[in-house]
């Protein structure tokens, strides 16, 4: 009755049973794996977003493929402020990053094609993949005083069926940024071949360096695809408005666009009040994130701070995002270590092998936990390591 694509397994890991039953018992747990900012305690304008989202011109039905023109030219301002010039010609709209995917996959691929994708990274591109049916092939980050992309992985990977390869910038959970390097390498790889790049930049914000990072957007070297939205840049997962924006040599960029204008037409996801509001929405960015980074220099000190006291754990440096990873010694399975965490201390932490950590010996914790839970947390946490 069901299709090949949807047969996953529904069964829940170990970690995740024994979290339930620990939250049905009524038990005390201290968070570490915080991902949604509207519950961590940050301040929102919420007159501002409640007016913005008030907008009488919500009340008129206006299709349009790419997104309304307004909100096209909110995020085109948006990167111009970064010193990236992004016509709003080039900006698609969609619901989420996931559905920009969704968009790109079906752009470039036929069913058995493959989408190169970077492990350590999070497991959302494994699903996407499985609804589109497009072969997920894993290229690796190596960790070297830093992370960097491992190109000879790469061109080891590659096969004719290959249409793109995915970069995070920031990587999650790493903090990695690609380097102006690995980017020029990255683009003879995929101008070689005839491949897309695909840049995910929802943590592009949060770097930990003064300098901005530059953005793939800017990019024009070969067809590009950046992904970004309001769920990172201004905290607001919830008001689902995310874009890609296409770059590179015109002709391949205006294929691309037509191409992709039937795809989101198909569609028309895109919700009118959220669109009005897009200008308001992004300004909020201005507000959060400076509260945000403040937590995560906060936490990453108290971290530090504690690693220091003790022999046996060490953090990997990292240069933006919301995550920190924590090397542990390697006893036993990341998953074992993390369900004792959990049933001795009420602590709860990611595994690394949630995220393709070729070893054992990894946890990852999030950096926009309250304070004082993330500083009971790390305690706990090294405690049993002690």
């Amino acid at each position: 009755m069901f299709s090949r694509r949807t047969n996953w397994s529904l069964e829940p890991n170990s970690l995740s049973e024994v979290l339930e039953r620990h939250r049905a018992a009524g038990k005390p747990l201290l968070d570490l794996t915080a991902s949604n900012p509207t519950k961590c305690g940050f301040r929102y304008d919420a007159d501002a977003i409640l007016h913005a989202l008030a907008n009488s011109g919500s009340l008129a039905y206006e299709p349009e493929a790419q997104g309304l023109e307004a909100a096209r030219r909110a995020i085109a301002a948006y990167y111009a402020e970064r010193g990236h010039r992004v016509a709003i010609e080039d900006i698609i709209l969609a619901t989420s990053t996931s559905e920009a995917y969704s968009f790109i996959f079906r752009l470039l691929c036929d069913p058995g094609d493959e989408i190169l994708v970077p492990a350590p990274s999070y497991p959302l591109f494994e699903f996407l993949a499985d609804l589109e049916d497009v072969k997920l092939v894993r290229y690796s980050l190596i960790y070297d005083h830093g992370w960097q992309i491992d190109f000879e992985t790469v061109d080891r990977v590659l096969t004719p069926r290959t249409r793109a390869v995915i970069v995070v910038h920031p990587n999650n959970p790493t903090g990695h940024f690609c380097s102006l390097q690995e980017t020029v390498e990255l683009n003879k790889i995929c101008a070689r071949r005839e491949l897309a790049a695909v840049a995910d930049e929802v943590f592009l914000d949060f770097s930990l360096n003064e300098s901005a990072p530059r953005s793939f957007a800017a990019s024009s070297e070969v067809l590009t695809f950046t992904l970004s939205g309001l769920s990172k840049i201004s905290g607001l997962p919830q008001m689902k408005l995310a874009w890609l924006v296409v770059s590179g040599p015109a002709a391949t960029k205006s294929q691309a666009l037509a191409r992709l204008e039937v795809i989101a037409d198909t569609y028309l996801s895109m919700n009118a009040p959220v669109q009005h509001a897009a200008l308001v929405l992004l300004e909020q960015r201005r507000a959060f994130q400076p509260q945000l980074m403040e937590r995560v220099r906060w936490n990453l000190a108290e971290l530090d701070d504690q690693l220091a006291a003790q022999k046996s754990c060490s953090r990997l440096p990292m240069q933006g995002g919301w995550y920190a990873v924590v090397r542990v010694p390697r006893t036993r399975s990341d998953e074992e270590l993390a369900i004792e965490l959990l049933t001795r201390e009420g602590v709860y932490v990611h595994p690394g092998h949630f995220y393709d950590f070729p070893t054992e010996g990894y946890f990852v914790v999030s950096l926009i936990t309250p304070r004082e839970e993330f500083r009971r947390g790390i305690h706990a946490l090294l405690k049993i390591f002690a």
